[in-house]
């Protein structure tokens, strides 16, 4: 029986993506339900499926996971043979890092370039904060690539988790037209021509819910 995750909207929600972009990608059968954000139930909703009223969740049977991170963990553990991290020890360990960085970092970029999937792109002047979190990224991804990239176009050559991870941030840097090196445009390309990340944008230009203040940016 195919687990069950739970997302808010495909035009906004960079934390259901996640989740969302790494099960399609590697072939793990789910059922989708998309709960949409800023209505008058949506916090109710939400709350019969996470304890933090938040997307996305999953439900396993009787099991809940939430949060995205735990999510694509809970996972890797149900499908080990799927190699959704990879699998030397050091570059597992800097995924994860990475992974982690891009969970809890990156703030100045995500408040100034909100995640908007269907903006068309126009360019934004970055502020000097988030000017800096692009030189980060440009920097972790560059030195990922070249110490681990061998053998595909993904920060660990093969897609994995951390990309899935990354995926909503290079639509940033994308939608907002900001000036990368040719290296990182490689990895947002590849990212971006995913089929199943094709799918999401699909999805997310085709939703009626609307959040004005979010389409207007």
């Amino acid at each position: 029986m195919p687990v069950t995750l739970f997302i808010a909207n495909k035009a906004y929600s960079s934390w259901s993506m996640r989740p969302w972009l790494l099960m399609a990608s590697m072939g793990i059968p789910f059922e989708e339900v998309v709960i949409p954000m800023a209505r008058p139930d949506s916090k109710k909703k939400m709350l019969k499926h996470s304890p933090v009223g938040k997307m996305p969740a999953l439900k396993d049977g009787d099991v809940i996971v939430y949060e995205s991170i735990s999510v694509i963990e809970y996972i890797a553990e149900k499908y080990p043979q799927k190699n959704i991290w990879p699998k030397n020890k050091a570059a597992r360990a800097l995924a994860r890092s990475l992974s982690a960085e891009m969970h809890a970092g990156f703030q100045a970029l995500r408040q100034h370039c909100p995640t908007v999937f269907r903006r068309p792109v126009k360019a934004r002047e970055l502020t000097p904060e988030a000017a800096l979190d692009v030189a980060r990224l440009e920097s972790a991804f560059a030195n990922t690539r070249k110490a681990y990239g061998r053998g595909g176009p993904f920060l660990f050559g093969k897609f994995t988790a951390v990309d899935a991870m990354f995926a909503p941030i290079v639509t940033r840097l994308h939608i907002y037209d900001i000036k990368v090196s040719k290296t990182t445009r490689a990895y947002m390309d590849a990212i971006m021509a995913l089929p199943a990340y094709q799918a999401w944008i699909k999805d997310a230009a085709k939703e009626k819910w609307a959040i004005e203040k979010f389409d207007v940016i």
